[in-house]
């Protein structure tokens, strides 16, 4: 069987296909440090003590950034290359939100979503989320967490 690092990494490959797609952020282990140098919380994990359930993955970003990735003038790639680390970001961009599915529906890209949310605010004027959602799930998740945290959230179609 395997592990749930591995699910997880196959999670990621089905659901998104990055490889497939020069436009999408690839993440692996060398990003993380350039997605931590943006804030601490751009990436959460939940681990049910064998191995992670649950990844989020958030980046903050500007409202002017925001509005030509909606507008399909830079690709999500560009969108992170483009985000300067400490600057004042007033955008959220909620990347991406994985579970292994038995963990599904129990609250958990939620719990970690808003809290990265809650950590980044303290740091930033956040204004808006902004979402490009690949599953009904995901584009319900994205609606509920911009209820929850008061911000307006805006959609890439």
């Amino acid at each position: 069987m395997a592990s749930n690092f591995e699910r997880m990494i196959k999670l990621a490959e089905d659901v998104f296909a990055a490889k497939n797609d020069p436009e999408q952020i690839d993440v692996d282990q060398g990003m993380i440090p350039r997605l931590q140098q943006l804030h601490p919380a751009t990436v959460s994990e939940y681990d049910d003590g064998q191995g992670p359930v649950a990844w989020i993955l958030i980046i903050p970003t500007t409202q002017d950034l925001m509005s030509r990735f909606l507008k399909h003038e830079i690709s999500e790639k560009q969108l992170f290359e483009m985000t300067q680390p400490e600057i004042s970001y007033d955008a959220l961009y909620l990347c991406s939100a994985l579970v292994l599915e038995e963990y599904r529906r129990k609250g958990i890209a939620l719990r970690l979503t808003l809290n990265a949310i809650e950590n980044i605010r303290k740091d930033h004027p956040i204004k808006s989320l902004f979402v490009w959602s690949f599953t009904d799930e995901g584009d319900m998740t994205a609606d509920k967490i911009a209820r929850l945290a008061s911000l307006p959230l805006h959609k890439r179609v």
